[in-house]
């Protein structure tokens, strides 16, 4: 099992504080082992999104996933499976994002 998977495993546990420091240094290894452009690098940039919009931390959520999508889109195409996934990954993200954000009706 790689970090990121392991990573993964953690955060769907809801493990988030074991997950993170996981899902960076997979990050780190597969930026400095593949280049920063890298597909793998996007869908490990994704992964660390994802475990940031469970947390609620959506300000840290959306560049990861804008950087995972622009990596994916040069890479494979705006139209290859992952790249669609990522893609709506950040739609989902800027929703919940803005959800959150929104001002709450006074009863």
């Amino acid at each position: 099992m790689n970090l990121n998977n392991l990573a993964k495993l953690l955060y769907t546990q809801g493990n988030y504080a074991a997950a993170e420091p996981l899902c960076r240094r997979a990050l780190a290894i597969d930026e400095k082992a593949l280049g920063p452009n890298h597909p793998t690098v996007a869908w490990y940039l994704n992964n660390r999104a994802l475990l940031f919009k469970a947390k609620g931390d959506y300000a840290a959520a959306e560049p990861l996933c804008r950087r995972a999508l622009a990596i994916d889109d040069k890479a494979l195409g705006p139209d290859h499976p992952t790249t669609r996934q990522i893609k709506k990954n950040l739609d989902d993200l800027l929703q919940k994002s803005a959800q959150a954000t929104a001002p709450k009706p006074k009863n």
